[in-house]
């Protein structure tokens, strides 16, 4: 059960249980956020996956902040299929693709963005390639993961200033969601979003899976041979899986 109230809106996300925690489905997620952008609706949103998933269950203060976010959405091919598996159908909604939307939906609307984390130089690349693609977004700022000390209270200072309507925070899982939950009073009416590596995929400086592995739920496989070095973290899919029958059949 969430903590939080997720919205002054009549229509409510539909909230189900997932291993302890549970996520929000909605017929459009980009329309219902550009909603509560229009009122002013302060909110932190979560991408949830199968591996995020399995870090709560080991970390409690993981698992408070997600279950404090005002939105989780089902990101990972492994939560929809442990819906599946309960005889109940959902859509995935990876977290990339609804930011890339928002983005887009956003510009008649003219929403201020700001983008932070990535390594050096990635962000700012990032909102230029947007800035090609659509002339008109309103980015009105960017900085780098790689800020400590005197230079993140004047980062901090910065984003209060500024009051960005839409703050995408890439930072890996789970510093973001740590950051977010400790920095959203900065500017409580902004939209807070996770969105990982998504910058190096703007920035083009990393590329997704191809559309055929995205569109069978094997994202994962691509990203294990781009980054070899995950497959400890990837250990939490067949653990998650075991966790889903188990949650079934108990």
């Amino acid at each position: 059960m969430k903590l939080v109230q997720k919205s002054l809106t009549s229509e409510q996300p539909e909230s189900l249980p997932i291993l302890g925690l549970s996520v929000d489905i909605l017929p459009n997620y980009v329309q219902w956020l550009m909603t509560q952008i229009d009122q002013g609706q302060g909110l932190h949103v979560v991408t949830l996956n199968a591996e995020m998933t399995m870090q709560a269950r080991s970390n409690p203060a993981l698992a408070q902040v997600i279950q404090n976010a005002n939105l989780v959405i089902p990101d990972g091919a492994g939560v929809v299929m442990h819906f599946r598996l309960r005889g109940r159908k959902i859509d995935r909604c990876p977290g990339i693709e609804m930011a890339a939307a928002l983005l887009q939906a956003a510009v008649s609307s003219q929403y201020s963005f700001f983008f932070y984390g990535g390594e050096p130089g990635v962000t700012e690349l990032a909102a230029q390639k947007w800035r090609q693609q659509l002339p008109q977004i309103n980015i009105i700022g960017t900085q780098h993961g790689y800020v400590a000390g005197e230079e993140m209270d004047q980062f901090c200072q910065t984003l209060q200033q500024l009051q960005p309507q839409v703050i995408f925070v890439g930072l890996g899982v789970p510093r973001q969601e740590f950051w977010i939950a400790e920095h959203r009073h900065l500017c409580p009416n902004s939209v807070w979003i996770g969105v990982g590596g998504s910058f190096d995929i703007w920035a083009e400086t990393k590329t997704r899976a191809p559309g055929w592995l995205c569109d069978n739920n094997l994202e994962w496989v691509y990203r294990l041979y781009q980054e070899p070095w995950r497959w400890r973290r990837m250990l939490a899919l067949p653990q998650f899986a075991w966790r889903s029958l188990m949650d079934i059949f108990s």
